[in-house]
Order: C-alpha cells, then structure tokens, then sequence
C-alpha cells in the first residue's frame, strides 16, 4: 500500500511540473507566428502611418504604402501546419480592412496592364483551409509582377521553400519589393490602374530555413540557412532563382529595413552577411 501512494504522489508531482512548463511556454498567436523575426520597418496600425501601415492577419503580416498600392513586404511563416488539400479559390478582390478612405486596388485593377497579380504569400503556401488559401487573394498581397518573373523565377523558388518543408524543415519568409518601373509582356510601365499602383523595379525575398521544432527563435544560430534573394521585375530575367543570390545586408541598404531584428545581433551579423551557396536542386 505504501509503493502504491508513493506512486500515486510521484504522478501527482509530474503532472504537476508538466502543467508549471506549460504554462511557463505559452503558444504564441498565429499573428505573432507570421512576424516572428520582427517587424522590418516599424510598421504601425496607425492611419498617419499610411506608407507604413501595418496589417496583422492570421496567415500573414505586412506593411503596406498607400501612395503605391502595394506591400512594401510582407512576413510568413511556412511549415506542416500551413499545409493541406484546400483548392486553390482564385478570388482575387479588394482588401476592406485598409482604413476608410483610402483607395482600394480592385481584382480588376491589373487588366490588361502586361503584368500578372504576383502574390507575395503564395496560394500554394496556404492551403490548410479554404479560408486561409483565400486570404492569399486579397489585394493587399499583391503587386504588379512581370509574368516571366511571377510564372518562372518566382514560380520555382516558392516550389523550393515547399520542398524544404516536404523535406523536414519550416521556414520564415519576409518578400518585398522596391523601385519604380518593370517591363511586363507590354512593355516598361512605371503605374498601372490609371496612375494609382506603382510597378516596382527589384523583388527580393529572404527565408530563414530551420529543422522542424519549437521555440523556433531561440533555435536559429550562426549555422542557421539563409537564403536571400533579388531579382528585376523584368520579362528577361532568367528563370533560375539561385543566380540571383544576394546577402540580407543588401536588401536592408536597398531597402532601410531591418530584416531579422528579432535575432540577437552577434548572429544577425553572422547570418546577413552570407551569401546561400547550398545547391538549389
């Protein structure tokens, strides 16, 4: 009887610091989930903020400019969990949780413009629901993309990322774009949708590549895979994403922002000053 209590009090006592842990580790938020490298340029929620305006979703984080009618970038993270047998809803359409106000790009704006509705978060990327693949719809993820760039370059970098994480890993991805004017299938263009979007000149993305786990930020290390990437908006741009290899340094003095400001700066030195040279295939 007494083996039988100390039993009984030792399970008690497991219990017990099992549920302390837990609560010491509480699961983030899946928007804390979506930005959790940083936020690249201080967004905000805040109407002032109208070149810099934060929008928190679910699937994805990002800041967005109303004088371009783009994201400046946009942060996602891609694992497992984000992946199903949801069909692709094709529903491109406005974005009505920009403030009041402000112009809203259409489904339509695009149209015969010569450049594709290029999302940032791929629909591939969220296909655990219905819900979520259509979020990936909504204009505020867009941007005016040369079709050769969106279709090919791009096409098969967003495969890889799905090939990592077929393969074992997770990733955190920050895309974005900069500059004024691209050539699509008509041509160069600097705006579309009568002057109110503006075509931007260099696409760029970064993934941050990890085994799968948890408390992913304390995981990430000096040895930690990145892969940054910079490309023209251009119809001439080869369709081998791993040519246009860059650093994060890089991107940040093209573009003033902050990529991993969530990771302690000794390995943020590390790590964004490296050119990816693991063979893409």
């Amino acid at each position: 009887m007494r083996f039988r209590h100390l039993s009984y009090f030792v399970f008690i006592w497991i219990i017990s610091i099992s549920c302390q842990q837990t609560a010491v580790m509480p699961r983030i938020s899946l928007e804390e989930e979506q930005m959790l490298l940083g936020n690249p340029s201080g967004a905000t929620a805040e109407v002032s903020n109208a070149n810099n305006y934060l929008l928190s979703k679910p699937q994805y984080a990002l800041s967005y400019s109303k004088s371009r009618g783009t994201p400046n970038w946009v942060s996602w993270h891609v694992s497992n969990d984000w992946l199903g047998s949801a069909p692709r809803q094709d529903n491109f359409r406005t974005d009505v949780t920009l403030p009041e106000g402000w112009y809203r790009v259409k489904s339509g704006s695009y149209t015969g413009s010569g450049f594709d509705r290029g999302h940032n978060v791929p629909s591939a990327d969220r296909t655990k629901s219905v819900e979520d693949n259509a979020a990936t719809f909504l204009m505020t993820n867009i941007i005016p993309q040369a079709p050769k760039n969106n279709q090919e370059t791009w096409a098969n970098l967003e495969d890889y990322t799905r090939d990592l994480v077929q393969a074992g890993q997770e990733v955190y991805v920050i895309m974005g774009s900069y500059g004024v004017g691209g050539t699509g299938s008509n041509g160069t263009a600097k705006k579309v949708d009568e002057g109110r979007v503006t075509v931007p000149s260099r696409i760029w993305k970064v993934l941050v590549v990890l085994p799968e786990g948890n408390n992913d930020l304390s995981r990430i290390n000096t040895s930690t895979r990145v892969i940054a990437v910079n490309t023209p908006n251009t119809q001439s741009v080869r369709p081998d994403w791993s040519s246009y290899r860059t650093t994060v340094d890089a991107i940040e003095q093209a573009t003033g922002y902050d990529l991993l400001s969530e990771v302690p700066e000794e390995i943020q030195e590390v790590l964004e000053s490296r050119i990816d040279e693991v063979p893409a295939q």
